[in-house]
């Protein structure tokens, strides 16, 4: 059985037709059927270029975005058939790793507030119990940070810090599911590579289900069980990892193969 399935799904949002006096209503469609399956523990990777779809199929998943029609099956449940508060109570066991987590952190607050609050979402009653602060050092080892620093501010950490922190912020309310939306994109190929090594292990560490979303497919290929090329909506090719890189059917694909940088030597280190 299926951890996470979509099932028909669609969003779709309308738009105006071009004039002034123009009263005549288009739809783009943004997801356009997309049906995927994903496994207890696997990686999808879920590539393509701007503008194709991926982050508002993220989004619906996340129950962000309303969809159109179809379904969105989190282990056995399906979301889009939930009220808007359970959905609220439901969108703990799947969390977001943003592209810049500059912006995606609060300035003001430090990384024991911003990891206290979200680790007290799952755990309400952590709030005045000292042993909140035990939780914060514990998650900050997790990724990879010093818990000395956890009373210092985000800009006061290079962006590959400030990544760390957001990928413990994503996991502090100890989610089953977690969508990494252009997570190292912004990042230089080194660094790149030591996030990606991170995220492997907390995968294998915490038995987590992940989709990982980017324009690179070698990228993608380093850290992905599975991947899915989207294309205006659809994804128009699926298959094992290094069965789709050696072996492509789809046109598309080829072209993002065929403009794909080399990531495999700064991983390997």
């Amino acid at each position: 059985m299926a951890f996470l399935e979509l099932q028909h799904l669609h969003t779709h949002f309308p738009v105006k037709g071009s004039g002034f006096f123009s009263k005549s209503t288009e739809m783009i469609r943004a997801v356009n059927g997309v049906s995927l399956s994903i496994a207890k523990g696997e990686i999808l990777g879920l590539v393509g270029e701007s503008g194709c779809g991926k982050s508002t199929l993220s989004r619906t998943v996340m129950q962000l975005q309303a969809a159109t029609s179809g379904k969105v099956i989190l282990d056995g449940e399906d979301l889009t058939a939930l009220p808007r508060n359970e959905v609220r109570r439901r969108r703990l066991d799947f969390q977001m790793i943003f592209q810049d987590p500059y912006a995606s952190l609060n300035p003001r607050m430090t990384v024991f507030s911003t990891l206290s609050e979200a680790i007290c979402q799952r755990h309400p009653k952590l709030k005045r119990d000292p042993a909140l602060t035990s939780k914060v050092v514990e998650l900050m080892g997790t990724v990879g940070l010093d818990p000395r620093f956890m009373k210092k501010y985000p800009h006061e950490f290079s962006g590959g810090q400030r990544q760390r922190i957001a990928i413990a912020r994503a996991l502090a309310p100890e989610p089953k599911l977690v969508i990494a939306d252009e997570p190292v994109s912004a990042l230089d190929v080194s660094i790149q590579s030591q996030i990606l090594n991170l995220l492997l292990e907390l995968r294998d560490q915490l038995g987590l289900t992940m989709i990982f979303i980017s324009h690179d497919l070698s990228v993608v290929r380093y850290l992905a069980d599975n991947i899915a090329v989207m294309f205006a909506g659809q994804i128009v090719e699926y298959g094992e990892a290094e069965e789709l890189f050696h072996h492509p059917k789809d046109d598309y694909t080829r072209k993002l193969l065929s403009a794909i940088p080399h990531l495999e030597a700064a991983a390997a280190s």
